[in-house]
């Protein structure tokens, strides 16, 4: 199992300026540990991840911060892109990180960022995985015919050439089970998060097959499991420290979707209990949050499932501080399983039966609006 970090911050009282340090002094750190990668998202006009609005700019700078980790889009929205520019950029970014560079493909959501291309919008899912064998395309060398001005076609081959001649891809989720048959059927990897355990498994199961069936080496796939992550020594402290930020996250998720165009309409008492509500799911079954021993139990349920690298994502609200100084635990429970053995179970075609939730998240599920947190669930998959 490999571990990498994943960036993806609502905004807080830090300057952009505050974090942007931040995120580098964390990717010299890990670098110098085992950490696999490090990944930077493409946000625009929101305040849920709005320090990130090009990852190839703030991976450049990366490049020449680190030696060793790779260096990922997490994701690029590539509707809004034309798929040369995105070639040329990143290119360049593998260049100067000798090879470090990886993609994950996503089609955007929100309308109000369609202003680069409003007219992907209504086809985002044909214009990004249709172009991902263009984009393969260019990062090989090949010459790619485009649309030109007057009717003409233009004949492009793409520069600088990329240290390495294959593209690392990665299709980012959606709650859209097909997505997952995509993602097999391109030969690429995924990057998602856990809405359901359950619906994951299934998932996992389909996307190998998927793969195999389109002539692909199933094994050789990579589903890389998004999840937040603050590992500390003990566990009513950690629970304590990280509450409030994590509540603060979840409700700063919940006010970027009231303004969405279609969103359920949620009062702000109906918003302030589901945040709560949904952070006391997380701390019990979805994240690395909490002891060692207590994520050790939830990566080996991941890796169980076929689950081959986890994305720590670290920057949910936390003093940037604490979480510089938590990375050696994190790095403990990271070694834990660099060196396991364990191969990796068979893919499946169905999940396991009779997989019931620990008891502390039935507890949750029980005194939860059962409605309210699958739509919470449902959305944040979406927005991925």
């Amino acid at each position: 199992m490999d571990f990498s970090i994943y960036f993806f911050a609502a905004n807080d009282d830090h300057t952009f300026g505050e974090r942007y340090r931040f995120i580098l002094d964390v990717a010299r750190t890990i670098d110098s540990l085992g950490f696999k990668a490090i990944w930077t998202p493409e946000r625009h006009f929101q305040e849920f991840g709005g320090s990130f609005p090009n990852p190839s700019v703030l991976s450049a700078a990366l490049a020449v911060t680190t030696e060793r980790l790779e260096l990922r889009a997490g994701s690029i929205v590539l509707p809004h892109h034309h798929p040369v520019r995105v070639v040329e950029e990143w290119s360049l970014v593998d260049q100067l990180s000798r090879g470090r560079a990886g993609l994950c493909v996503a089609t955007g959501w929100h309308s109000g960022d369609f202003v680069f291309y409003p007219e992907n919008f209504d086809n985002r899912r044909e214009a990004a995985f249709g172009n991902i064998p263009v984009l393969r395309r260019l990062w090989a060398g090949e010459t790619v015919n485009f649309p030109g001005p007057g009717g003409q076609t233009l004949p492009v081959r793409t520069y600088p050439r990329p240290y390495r001649t294959e593209l690392p891809l990665w299709i980012v989720h959606s709650s859209n089970p097909q997505t997952w048959l995509i993602a097999g059927e391109l030969g690429t990897n995924v990057l998602t998060l856990v809405d359901s355990w359950e619906r994951l498994e299934a998932n996992i199961a389909a996307y190998r097959e998927a793969r195999a069936k389109a002539g692909h080496d199933p094994e050789t796939g990579v589903v890389t499991l998004g999840m937040h992550t603050y590992v500390g020594q003990d566990e009513a402290a950690t629970r304590s420290l990280v509450a409030e930020p994590v509540r603060r996250y979840i409700d700063t998720f919940l006010s970027q979707k009231s303004n969405d165009a279609g969103s359920t309409t949620m009062t702000s008492v109906e918003k302030a209990e589901m945040a709560t509500l949904v952070a006391e799911d997380f701390y019990q079954r979805r994240s690395l949050l909490g002891t060692r021993e207590k994520c050790a139990s939830v990566v080996r349920r991941a890796q169980s499932m076929g689950v081959d690298e986890i994305a720590c994502m670290v920057d949910f609200g936390l003093p940037f501080e604490t979480v510089l100084d938590a990375l050696p635990e994190l790095d403990r429970l990271r070694s834990e399983f660099a060196t396991a053995s364990e191969p990796r179970p068979h893919p499946r075609t169905a999940p396991s039966a009779g997989r019931a939730p620990s008891a502390a998240g039935a507890a949750v599920a029980a005194g939860a609006t059962s409605n309210n947190m699958a739509w919470y669930y449902e959305e944040r998959a979406r927005n991925a």
